[in-house]
């Protein structure tokens, strides 16, 4: 980790936000592993965004640290941005309300914060995925991440962590904008690339969060996550955040975002869409150097397409 900046202050207190709509069955969890943290300094904003079930009536069970905040449904951007404009901290941590931190995550994250420069402004986190009843998910192979920064074309490239377990300064929301309501899914990597536009961020290398997986996750919905993702995109590349004469990185990020599409079309059975997807990502980008930089196994994209291809050939006999 880059030494420590002498005249930083140390870290002081956290504001961590919890957008919830219709999760009131997970939210006590995702409250009490807030409140099991072992850094003494922070509170928790919970922002009901018009949920229909009973979430007012799980949080009238709450009181200090945790404050409880309604508003009109408005989307998952919108929430956390009135969950930052709450937080009474400087610095503000995130959680998804089926999502859990680890007891030790806030004073790891500030501890973070405390060794490095002022231009970091988020520390993010690992995570391991876990099922409804929070045991670990017996499919899910763990890569480790090692402490490093995480630039701006490793974001543009993939996302390296999940927003659930990020600790941020509250004052880059200022610098850079909040979280961008016309988006319904990536809106947390959108926001990352603009933070590492203007300033650093750094990964710690260690599980922190448990991410729950359980079927009503929003990633599930494949062509709004297609659509959102190019978006994304789009949009840094119009912004010219990496200058758009490097057609090469380009290239690259397009035909790793038809990637990622093909597996997410593959993971809900459609597998003629994504060989569809596979095929304009190779041609876009025929190989990939170093496909570890991307936590790739070496030739990934032809194990994809014979992947695929024989699902597709299983659904035929079908």
């Amino acid at each position: 980790m880059s030494a420590a900046n002498p005249t930083s202050a140390r870290p002081s207190g956290v504001s961590i936000v919890i957008p919830a709509y219709n999760y009131a069955r997970f939210l006590p969890s995702a409250v009490e592993s807030c409140l099991k943290q072992d850094y003494p300094n922070f509170e928790v904003v919970v922002v009901d965004d018009g949920s229909k079930d009973n979430t007012r009536e799980v949080m009238s069970r709450y009181s200090a640290p945790v404050r409880y905040v309604y508003q009109a449904n408005a989307g998952l951007s919108a929430a956390r941005n009135t969950g930052i404009r709450e937080a009474r901290f400087d610095y503000v941590a995130f959680l998804d309300a089926d999502d859990l931190l680890l007891p030790t995550h806030l004073r790891d994250s500030m501890e973070a914060f405390a060794k490095l420069p002022q231009d970091y402004a988020l520390v993010a986190c690992d995570d391991k995925l876990v099922d409804v009843d929070e045991q670990q998910l017996p499919f899910a192979v763990h890569v480790p991440v090692l402490p490093r920064e995480v630039s701006l074309k490793d974001i543009l490239m993939r996302t390296r962590f999940s927003p659930t377990g990020v600790v941020a300064r509250k004052d880059v929301f200022t610098l850079c904008g909040g979280f961008d309501t016309t988006l319904r899914s990536t809106e947390d990597r959108d926001m990352w690339i603009r933070i590492a536009a203007r300033r650093r961020i750094w990964h710690q290398g260690k599980v922190l969060v448990h991410i729950r997986k359980h079927g009503n996750n929003m990633s599930n919905n494949a062509d709004r996550m297609k659509s959102n993702m190019a978006a994304v995109l789009k949009k840094s590349y119009d912004a010219g955040v990496v200058p758009q004469s490097n057609v090469c990185f380009w290239l690259q990020v397009f035909s790793y975002w038809r990637y990622q599409t093909s597996l997410i079309y593959n993971g809900i059975r459609q597998p003629l869409r994504a060989l569809r997807d596979l095929l304009i990502s190779l041609l876009l980008w025929p190989w990939f150097l170093d496909p570890g930089a991307n936590g790739n196994r070496f030739l990934f994209r032809l194990r994809a397409l014979v992947r695929y291809a024989l699902n597709g050939i299983r659904g035929e006999v079908k």
